[in-house]
């Protein structure tokens, strides 16, 4: 197993887990970029966010649900917070197992119009 997330949901390497359910894993970011940062994965691998909705559509709810748990019951919700997902060597992406960040506890800069 080369994956670094499947390595962390078989337990093989113990992430500092925020979130776990019966589909999801969240843990915290090691290198985070905000105050809080973490990242969400489903545990059924899928290197991309285009491969996931292609082909396990349904995780991307569960994966969405989990957040929307975690951060209702750690107070993020209320000043809010923001998802990203980085999508190829161009786009960012670094662990080729779909994952989503998810940053706050801080204002966030402004980012698009």
């Amino acid at each position: 197993m080369e994956c670094l997330f499947c390595k962390f949901i078989s337990g093989e390497i113990k992430p500092e887990k925020v979130f776990e359910n019966e589909t999801v894993l969240g843990f915290k970011d090691i290198y985070p970029q905000a105050k809080e940062h973490y990242l969400f994965i489903s545990k059924t691998h899928t290197e991309n966010i285009n491969n996931l909705t292609s082909s396990h559509g349904e995780q991307l709810t569960e994966v969405y649900s989990a957040i929307k748990d975690f951060t209702e019951s750690n107070d993020l919700s209320t000043d809010g917070f923001r998802i990203v997902t980085n999508m190829g060597k161009n786009g960012g992406q670094t662990v080729f197992h779909t994952h989503f960040h998810v940053l706050g506890g801080e204002a966030m800069g402004r980012f698009g119009s």
